[in-house]
């Protein structure tokens, strides 16, 4: 048995404490270097790495451009294990230094964008595309967007810290976050049974959220951890995953600002659309 830790009566930070993120993660925010972001030519700027959070981003931005809009993009890779996300350029943009973060020149009145779920929004108000003007279903859009916001950190920052990054296993945290993930899987596998997509019949930014966590969780490509978690009973989920994974733009969503995995499946900086050629994303 290992010793019982009793917490002290102030907490001090202790720097490299352990774990995959310890030598740039503190107890503090802002800027730690001084250095500019790059600026593309078209009017959105992307800042971004192909987390689950980044790829929902560039999911939405290529659906638009999938249908004829023009919401061009220029996507630059922000290497988080770098601590890049802590540049005073980015600071500027998400003051949180998370990714994603957007620019809009917006016709040279700026406007900054940080958190993902915040971003989608504005994107699809912008665009007026992929939120359902039906008001039930912008309703249930809405919920299923913000479910997502709010329940992935049990699923990243939870399950996914332990089970992958931590620098011990402890079967306590584990237990937890592994009920509180299956417990996910199951309302969604539960809620797609009787709907083609989140909001219903349409697809949406809510489809779009949650697809790089949930979705990719049961193809095996986050943690590492399908097996472990029997995602192979979640079939609903599985079918839902499936449909999208058919779509152009969401493959390519998936491929731009990624640095690991197949080189082929990578895009790490875009700019065009020619970016993308030759290129084919892989499970």
């Amino acid at each position: 048995m290992t010793d019982v830790y009793i917490p002290p009566k102030k907490w001090i930070y202790e720097e490299g404490n352990g774990g995959k993120f310890a030598g740039i993660n503190r107890p503090t925010a802002g800027a730690r270097v001084n250095k500019e972001l790059p600026i593309g030519d078209h009017e959105l700027q992307l800042y971004s790495l192909a987390t689950p959070n980044g790829q929902k981003v560039t999911i939405l931005l290529e659906e638009l451009i999938e249908l004829g809009l023009d919401a061009d993009y220029d996507a630059y890779l922000i290497d988080i294990s770098q601590a890049e996300q802590f540049q005073s350029g980015f600071v500027d943009i998400n003051p949180n230094s998370k990714i994603p973060a957007l620019l809009d020149k917006n016709n040279g009145q700026p406007i900054k964008l940080f958190e993902s779920g915040s971003i989608l929004v504005y994107l699809a108000e912008k665009f007026k595309k992929f939120i359902p003007n039906e008001l039930n279903s912008k309703t249930q859009m809405y919920n299923w967007l913000f479910w997502q916001v709010g329940s992935a950190p049990y699923l990243g920052g939870g399950f996914g810290h332990f089970y992958a990054y931590a620098p011990e296993k402890f079967k306590y945290p584990i237990d937890r976050f592994t009920m509180e993930t299956k417990r996910q899987l199951d309302l969604l596998d539960k809620h797609l049974s009787s709907h083609q997509f989140f909001a219903g019949k349409e697809y949406s930014i809510a489809d779009m959220a949650i697809f790089p966590w949930y979705g990719l969780l049961t193809k095996g490509l986050l943690y590492d951890a399908a097996e472990f978690l029997s995602v192979s009973e979640y079939k609903n989920v599985i079918r839902w995953t499936d449909e999208l994974l058919q779509r152009p733009a969401v493959k390519r969503g998936l491929m731009v600002n990624r640095s690991w995995g197949d080189e082929n499946s990578q895009v790490r900086e875009r700019h065009h659309s020619h970016d993308f050629d030759g290129k084919e994303y892989i499970i």
